[in-house]
């Protein structure tokens, strides 16, 4: 049956085909105007990738073993407790081709990782426990007038300090199948490429910038703090954390002088809890002298190097204790008042800052506590704005991706929480923090109302902020 063509059908057929027609435009200008797939951000994705589940080739372990996201990318006894028997980290436990690759009872009650920072030749004695560096904020703390510090001696043993010779040092050190430690056998080495990438995320995480001291917080204990972490009179903080950072002050050190080493006497440290336990070597840290000249000569206490070690971020300090190379204190006020003492104080570190400021550091117990709060808040800050960060990062991306955006923020909630809990700080802001970590958890549950949640979550991220700092 032949169709009749009525004046509304061709109407319609008109409407329709301009219809098509607009919709082809629209998806034509869509896709004209689609920004171009972002090459960095494609790096940063892949060495995220091989930071989390890259073994390569070997005991299956991966950079995630030792910097797991869900906990600040380090490890403590509290986070290692929570691990199953078989988790890679582990490995010497159940391996015996790997037995001596670890201590386990400091691995465990500690967080303390084998360190072969001077050679593989002998393994019995040249070896010290360290613990494990979180890797936030790197990209405005590892830089220096002398070239990169990484790891806590700085030197990024083995290797010339970058990021790319750490990756490649850990992957020797840590992955290895045997102690034989034979590339191509135990493990492969990290391609230039997947250098590149491991390198790109690991600049990416954490803060981008520096904080601008001083800032106008709420609190009164940590605005007392603040401005004694600033005095040059009285805390000196800031002569070796400039803005609480990890880069020393150029009217002290000269300009450009950025991430310095120190030896602040934290190896001179009576009853370290670890060594209560087991010995161990002393740890010499920088693996060379400031002159460039070689360590194979071991100082008089058996170690190698000219023993100073880097400066660390203290932005980031409060929720990623233990403290120091060793982990040696536990808490963040512990920490503050090791400047107090006699290992500080009469260690070269100590010294040089006596002759730069005309005397050492002397905090009674309510400055020491005002300092820590200090310290407490800007952390939980930081918390917050990467908090917020990940909630909003989970708005833009599929469902499959957005939980673990979701993850990462309850996680960093929860560390704003215990941060200002455990002294005190702010119990508003408390409330709102723990108001927001449930929302974001209803979000992960929930598929319609995920959106509405996540914002709920944000609003509430933003209003503990406000009660932290104008």
């Amino acid at each position: 049956m032949a169709k009749v063509w009525t004046r509304h059908t061709v109407k319609g057929a008109a409407q329709s085909g301009l219809a098509a027609v607009c919709v082809s435009v629209f998806a034509l200008a869509s896709c004209q105007t689609l920004p171009p797939p972002d090459p960095q951000a494609k790096l940063i994705a892949k060495g995220r990738d091989l930071f989390l589940n890259e073994t390569f080739e070997g005991n299956g372990r991966t950079c995630g073993s030792c910097h797991p996201p869900e906990n600040n990318f380090t490890i403590d006894s509290s986070f290692i407790a929570t691990l199953p028997d078989d988790n890679p980290l582990f490995v010497a436990e159940f391996n015996p081709d790997l037995a001596t690759l670890e201590r386990p009872e400091l691995l465990r009650k500690f967080g303390l990782i084998l360190e072969n920072l001077d050679g593989f030749d002998d393994l019995e004695n040249k070896f010290t426990m360290r613990g494990v560096p979180h890797t936030l904020g790197l990209s405005v703390s590892v830089n220096s007038a002398l070239g990169p510090r990484t790891g806590w001696s700085g030197d990024g043993a083995p290797g010339d300090g970058s990021l790319r010779s750490f990756a490649t040092g850990a992957v020797i050190q840590h992955f290895t199948k045997t102690l034989n430690r034979v590339a191509g056998v135990d493990f492969r080495l990290p391609t230039d490429e997947e250098l590149d990438a491991l390198e790109a995320f690991q600049l990416s995480l954490g803060r981008q910038a520096d904080l601008t001291l001083p800032l106008p917080l709420r609190g009164t204990i940590a605005k007392r703090g603040q401005e004694i972490f600033l005095d040059r009179n009285t805390g000196k903080c800031s002569a070796c954390h400039v803005n609480a950072g990890a880069n020393g002050d150029p009217n002290i050190f000269g300009a450009g002088a950025g991430n310095l080493n120190f030896d602040t006497g934290v190896e001179n440290l009576p009853d370290q809890p670890a060594r209560l336990v087991e010995t161990f070597p002393i740890d010499g840290g920088f693996g060379t002298d400031p002159d460039g000249g070689s360590t194979n000569v071991p100082n008089p206490d058996g170690s190698f190097g000219n023993k100073t070690f880097n400066t660390p971020p203290v932005v980031e300090a409060a929720d990623s204790g233990p403290f120091f190379h060793n982990n040696a204190v536990q808490t963040i006020e512990g920490a503050v008042a090791f400047y107090n003492g006699d290992a500080f104080n009469n260690s070269p570190a100590g010294q040089l800052l006596r002759g730069a400021t005309g005397s050492g550091i002397n905090l009674d117990g309510t400055q020491v506590d005002e300092v820590a709060a200090f310290l407490r808040v800007i952390n939980a800050l930081e918390n917050i704005r990467e908090s917020i960060a990940q909630l909003g990062a989970s708005l833009d991306v599929h469902r499959s991706k957005a939980d673990e955006h979701l993850k990462l923020a309850i996680a960093e909630t929860k560390d704003s929480i215990l941060v200002l809990k455990a002294a005190g700080l702010h119990p508003d802001a408390v409330a709102h923090l723990k108001k927001a970590k449930r929302l974001t958890r209803k979000a992960a549950r929930s598929w319609f109302f995920r959106s509405k949640k996540t914002r709920e979550a944000i609003s509430e991220q933003k209003k503990a902020r406000a009660l932290l700092v104008e």
